[in-house]
């Protein structure tokens, strides 16, 4: 409680990115994210131009997310044991490599639906790889004290580049087309990849621990962990259940633009903008409380938030209405997901770190993918209005359910950290 105390914040967000090895791994976050975030809002207009169909939107969503089921829980394993730099770099080069494919495959005009699916899932592969290697490094990069901070810094640098990526893709997409935006990511996570070694990660954060037993059973005993926790078992099924339920509406964000709000790629961009602004807005207010205690009670109330912020957005034809809506969805959202990091991270034994943030990314990827893909398939049906408040009712039952665990849940991660080793 005191560590969080001390360094949560502004003052220790300022020292968490003090650090020279920090500075080169945000900035290289940042440039990817940026990147990525371009290459989403450009593959999601793809789909839509080629297909016209929400549902075909939900399943390129869905290539993207899905594969995280896999492999996440394998992936952190691996990340558990394998040299992480080497393998974060090999991984930003592929994602890289697929971004060029997707580019050119379009500029040159063979591109067809189901070999975008192909490609989004060969993407969503590989990121299911590089999200729990990249987060493991932060604890070898900068002291112990500053660690909830570059958590929080983690989270404010992605939502940063969730604003930048789709106010740079969408006069592009107007202007240009989607290949442009597209290739910005390419270019974006070859950077991000050579920028990994310059890093000088401790010796215990670079490498989890040695492979005394199989990489199923390291996945078995990660599951198992998570799983039997009085508190990380409940929270992340929590913020799955979230994700399922709300979490769709950003993946498929076309459809709505154009049935709901009868206009195109500009303000797709603009909504895009207002859930990073928002989420960028939580997220400082977040990271600047000061104390650990009362983060389960955020990360339980912000869904609530974010389900009658959905149900608003799909209310009215009214674009200013969604833009405010999209707001308040970011923020809580940001809210939900910066305090399951960081309860998450304090919960987490150095040697498990790897395999508890690989589930935070099966959580943040499967389950929107799972949540888009149905409700790009009732959209088709039913309209998107319906399906929509709908999931908005569900997750507000899904509240009432968490408020009866919140007890449970913080007095298991708001107590002390388990022991990590000082950066030196």
């Amino acid at each position: 409680m005191a560590l969080w105390g001390r360094s949560a914040g502004g003052g220790a967000l300022a020292r968490a990115l003090s650090h020279r090895d920090s500075r080169i791994f945000f900035g290289g976050s940042f440039t990817a994210w940026t990147g990525l975030w371009m290459q989403r809002i450009a593959v999601a207009w793809l789909a839509w131009e080629l297909t016209g169909s929400a549902l075909w939107v939900g399943l390129v969503a869905f290539a993207d997310l899905a594969p995280a089921v896999i492999f996440s829980p394998i992936a952190g394993a691996v990340a558990d044991r394998a040299d992480r730099v080497r393998l974060a770099t090999l991984t930003q080069s592929l994602t890289a490599l697929q971004a060029t494919i997707v580019a050119t495959l379009t500029w040159a005009g063979v591109m067809q639906i189901e070999l975008l699916i192909a490609l989004e899932f060969c993407a969503g592969t590989v990121a299911s790889f590089t999200q729990p290697t990249r987060q493991s490094l932060l604890p070898g990069l900068i002291p112990l004290s500053d660690l909830p901070a570059a958590v929080a810094a983690n989270s404010l640098c992605f939502n940063l580049a969730r604003f930048i990526g789709p106010a740079l893709a969408g006069p592009i997409i107007a202007v240009a087309g989607v290949v442009p935006a597209i290739a910005c990511n390419a270019i974006a996570f070859t950077i991000a990849a050579a920028t990994m070694p310059l890093l000088n990660v401790a010796p215990a954060a670079r490498r989890g621990h040695p492979a005394t037993a199989s990489l199923f059973a390291d996945v078995r005993e990660g599951l198992t962990y998570a799983w039997r926790h009085p508190g990380l078992g409940p929270l992340l099924l929590y913020a799955a259940l979230t994700c399922l339920f709300l979490r769709g509406v950003q993946e498929i964000l076309p459809p709505f633009v154009d049935r709901v709000f009868g206009r195109g790629a500009q303000s797709l961009a603009m909504l895009t903008a207002c859930f990073g602004i928002g989420a960028l807005l939580a997220g400082l207010v977040v990271a600047g409380r000061g104390r650990l205690e009362g983060t389960t009670r955020l990360a339980i109330w912000s869904v609530g938030v974010q389900a009658v912020a959905t149900a608003g957005f799909v209310a009215t034809s009214w674009f200013p209405f969604g833009l405010l809506c999209a707001a308040l969805i970011g923020a809580s959202a940001s809210t939900q997901g910066i305090s399951v990091q960081v309860l998450a991270q304090s919960a987490s034994t150095p040697e498990m770190r790897g395999r508890i943030l690989s589930l935070w990314g099966l959580i943040t990827r499967a389950f929107p993918a799972l949540g888009a893909l149905s409700l790009g398939a009732s959209g088709e049906a039913f309209g998107l209005r319906l399906p929509t408040l709908a999931a908005s009712l569900l997750a507000l039952g899904l509240m009432v359910w968490g408020l009866g665990k919140q007890k449970q849940i913080a007095a298991a991660l708001e107590g002390p950290a388990p022991p990590l080793r000082e950066h030196g």
